[in-house]
C-alpha cells in the first residue's frame, strides 16, 4: 500500500510562491502517475498538474506557465513551483497517486496541504 505525505502549503500574497512536496513511500507502481489535484469548499476536485514516470506532463490550462511540476525518483518525491499565485489557486491540494491521468486515474491520495493567496 501506498503513503503519500504533502508538505509546503501556506499563506502567500498575490504574486507570490510556493513549492509543494509529496513523497511517497510503501509499494510502488512499476509505471505510475503522480499528480497535485485541488479542491475549494464546495467545489470538485481538479487536476492542476500530473507527471508519470516517464517524465510525461499534463497541466490545467489556468496554470500553465506558473506551475511547473517535478520529480525526484530516487526519493519517490514530486514537487510543484507554483509562481505568481493568484487569489483564485487558493484551495487545499491534494497529492495522488495511480496509474492514469486524471482525478478518476488517482488510487491513493495524501491529505491535503491548505494554499492562502491574499490580495
Amino acid at each position: 500500500q501506498v503513503q503519500l505525505q504533502e508538505s509546503g502549503g501556506g499563506s502567500v500574497q498575490s504574486g507570490g510562491s510556493l513549492k509543494l512536496s509529496c513523497e511517497a513511500s510503501g509499494w510502488i507502481y512499476s509505471t505510475y502517475v503522480m499528480g497535485w489535484f485541488r479542491q475549494g469548499i464546495g467545489e470538485q476536485r481538479d487536476g492542476v498538474a500530473q507527471i508519470d514516470k516517464g517524465g510525461y506532463t499534463k497541466y490545467a490550462d489556468g496554470v500553465k506557465g506558473r506551475f511547473t511540476i517535478s520529480q525526484d525518483r530516487e526519493k519517490n518525491t514530486i514537487y510543484l513551483q507554483m509562481n505568481d499565485l493568484k487569489v483564485e489557486d487558493a484551495a487545499t491540494y491534494y497529492c495522488g497517486i495511480g496509474r492514469w491521468f486524471g482525478s478518476y486515474g488517482m488510487e491513493t491520495w495524501g491529505e491535503g496541504t491548505q494554499v492562502t493567496v491574499s490580495s
